[in-house]
């Protein structure tokens, strides 16, 4: 009953291997993506399944408001906080790599806020960046900066400032982690070597530490731009879009489901999506160009 050819069997075991692995991709990634692709050509409310095809207007409306493609310049800030963030994290895991005495604590300490829910942040923060009460404010006065003191949430020219630099306080943890990962894979023989040819502290930096981590690198500057482009819980949560902290993400979400418009929405993700297809693509030529 079951002589079967070995071709057959062959053919009958890839078959019974691939089939539920496409059956799981087509239902869960390339179907909504297309779903996603058709909503944004129609003026879908987002309530029911009443449509109309509209062609490019969403796209069209998306490059001609300001208000919505203007607010890429909020998304800068997080871009130029991830890259500061990136080369913090990497000094830090350098220094805990080493023989230093209770690393594994200050590990734990800078790893400990990735791990915290959003929210809850927020709310350490609303406490940090409050006028009167705020710890931020209240320091500065305690060491004689008393004219340093700021609206750090009100200011419009300041709170993207304070926006972004909660997020790098979030996610520094989870790069100088990655980093020490990176780190402890290099052979301690290379820097031996290098501490008996003579080297210096920035020679071996230049030419071992570097060259050994360098995707690393280039997957931490993906991270960085994908989530500076992508930044939403904090700035959404804290300011729910006021004193012009809106980002791309957040405005897409107010877009959908306050003013359900989720066909301009969906416009919105897939112009973010070539967006960011497009920046990883030109960085990995500029930046990354593969050695001949």
């Amino acid at each position: 009953m079951f002589n079967l050819s070995y071709k057959t069997q062959r053919i009958l075991i890839l078959f019974g291997f691939l089939t539920i692995p496409v059956l799981l991709s087509l239902t869960f990634s390339y179907y909504p993506a297309l779903s996603l692709l058709y909503y944004s050509f129609t003026d879908w409310s987002g309530l029911g399944w009443e449509m109309n095809w509209v062609g490019f207007d969403n796209y069209k409306e998306i490059f001609s408001r300001p208000e919505i493609f203007g607010v890429f310049k909020n998304n800068a800030y997080y871009f130029v906080g991830g890259l500061l963030q990136t080369c913090v994290a990497l000094y830090f895991a350098i220094v805990l790599t080493s023989r230093l005495k209770g690393r594994n604590i200050f590990r734990s300490m800078l790893f400990i806020p990735y791990v915290l829910h959003s929210v809850a942040i927020v709310i350490m923060f609303r406490n940090v960046y409050h006028v009167q009460y705020g710890s931020l404010n209240i320091f500065l006065e305690a060491i004689g900066l008393g004219s340093w003191q700021q609206q750090w949430l009100g200011n419009p020219h300041l709170v993207n400032f304070s926006l972004a630099f909660i997020s790098i306080w979030k996610y520094f943890g989870l790069t100088m982690v990655i980093f020490i990962g990176a780190l402890q894979s290099i052979p301690a023989d290379n820097y031996e070597a290098a501490k008996i040819d003579g080297a210096s502290g920035w020679q071996t930096f230049r030419f071992i530490t570097l060259p050994s981590i360098r995707s690393v690198l280039e997957l931490m500057l993906i991270l960085t731009l994908t989530g500076a482009l992508e930044a939403f819980d904090i700035p959404y949560i804290m300011m729910l879009g006021a004193n012009d902290t809106h980002t791309f993400v957040s405005k897409t979400v107010d877009m959908a489901f306050k003013f359900q418009q989720a066909g301009l929405a969906s416009a919105m993700a897939v112009v973010l999506l070539l967006i960011v297809i497009a920046f990883i693509i030109l960085q990995r030529k500029l930046l990354f160009r593969e050695e001949k």
